[in-house]
This record gives C-alpha cells, sequence and structure tokens, in this order.
C-alpha cells in the first residue's frame, strides 16, 4: 500500500488550478490502486504557524531535556514531518505568487527542515555541513503560473523562484526523485493559456501509471 501525502498551498478553494491538477494526480491513483493510504495537508487555507526566536531556540536544544513549554512549540512541527516520513510519495500543489511559493507554503518548508529531524549538521564536512537523514522519496510537483516560460532554458528562468526553491530544499524531504506538471499563462486566459492547461491534464494519466506501477511491482528476490 503506497501513502500518498498531498499537499496543497493555494488560497483559493475554488477555481483553483493547482487543486484541480492535486485532485486529478489523487483520482487517478486510486483507480490503479484503491487501496493507497492519502494524506491530505491544505497549507493554503490551513497554514501552518510561522517559526519564532523560542521555536528555534527548542529545535536546537536537547531534545532529552526540552521543557513542556519548548515541547508544545515543536509539536506542530514533529506532527508535520511525521506526514513526510510516511509518504512514499509527496505531491505538492501550488502556485506561483510574486515569482515564488505562497507564504504558506514555505511556513510549511520552515516547519519540516528541521536539525536533526530532516538533515543533520556535521563540520567535519567540511564545506558542506548538511546531509538529509530521510530518503527515498519522490516528489510531484503540480504548479501553476500567471506568466510563462519559467522552464529552464526559457526566458522567465532567472525568475522562477517556484520550483527551484522546492527542488533545493526536497533533498531534505528525502526526495531522489522529481516529476513535474504545469499550467502557464493563466493571466493570459487565451488560446495559450487553454492548451497548457489541456496538456498539463492530458499527461497526469502516464506520470501516475509510471509512479503506481513502480510503487506497486513487488522487488524480485
Amino acid at each position: 500500500m503506497t501513502t500518498i501525502l498531498r499537499i496543497d498551498a493555494s488560497a483559493r478553494k475554488s477555481r483553483s488550478l493547482t487543486r484541480t491538477l492535486s485532485k486529478l494526480f489523487i483520482d487517478n491513483w486510486l483507480k490503479a490502486e484503491p487501496t493507497a493510504c492519502i494524506i491530505e495537508r491544505d497549507v493554503g487555507t490551513n497554514p501552518p504557524s510561522l517559526i519564532t526566536e523560542n521555536w528555534i531556540a527548542a529545535v536546537f536544544a536537547d531534545p532529552e531535556k526540552l521543557s513542556p513549554e519548548k515541547q508544545a512549540l515543536v509539536e506542530e512541527s514533529d506532527e508535520l514531518i511525521d506526514e513526510i516520513k510516511r509518504a512514499a510519495i509527496i505531491v505538492i500543489a501550488t502556485p506561483m505568487y510574486n515569482y515564488g511559493m505562497p507564504a504558506h507554503l514555505k511556513a510549511w518548508v520552515d516547519q519540516v527542515v528541521r536539525v536533526n529531524k530532516t538533515f543533520t549538521f556535521d563540520r567535519a564536512r567540511g564545506d558542506q555541513p548538511l546531509a538529509p537523514i530521510l530518503s527515498g522519496k519522490t516528489l510531484v510537483m503540480l504548479t501553476s503560473w500567471g506568466e510563462f516560460g519559467f522552464g529552464r532554458g526559457e526566458a522567465n528562468e532567472h525568475a522562477n523562484h517556484l520550483t527551484s526553491h522546492l527542488e533545493t530544499v526536497s533533498k531534505y524531504l528525502g526526495v531522489d526523485e522529481i516529476h513535474h506538471i504545469g499550467i502557464e499563462y493563466q493571466e493570459f486566459g487565451d488560446e495559450r493559456f487553454a492548451a497548457s492547461k489541456a496538456k498539463a491534464i492530458a499527461a497526469m494519466p502516464a506520470i501516475v501509471s509510471t509512479l503506481v506501477s513502480r510503487a506497486t511491482t513487488p522487488y524480485a528476490i
């Protein structure tokens, strides 16, 4: 049984392209594997807490010596990290806001990329002191952009602080493999937008089929 963590980051409940894509992904997966476990985390409408100075002090403290007050500060983070640990597939459905990720999604990232929980820090490693603790997970990024041309080698690549940011932090979520489906031209609302949306929807069955096959095929012994 595959466990999937579905994260929706759009502030919109209706008319959200990324929520449409994440629902389509899950619907396709459940058709192929009805017993899959879906963990739903809607950070768009229920954002995680922002980290604070006291929170930082708590996560860097000896966990065996945490006061009840400090333990309470990290309970939310512990819960969010546990969801990541349980998941083999992490689906992040997010629009681009002002060329980056929504603040609600950044709050989630800050809660889960955490020293001694999802990464370790060791100066003995020299200039690369951080190392991920988790591994073996697949990230599926489902995005929407008001403009276009944010891919590698395209005209607006320099302004893409959404997928590039997620790719950077993904290794601290245990991600070894990344897939991406995106919709462009949303603010133009023209035939290019319609074509981009149709292309994204059409691409979903194939990516789900590939991942389901890999997740449900027993290893040969």
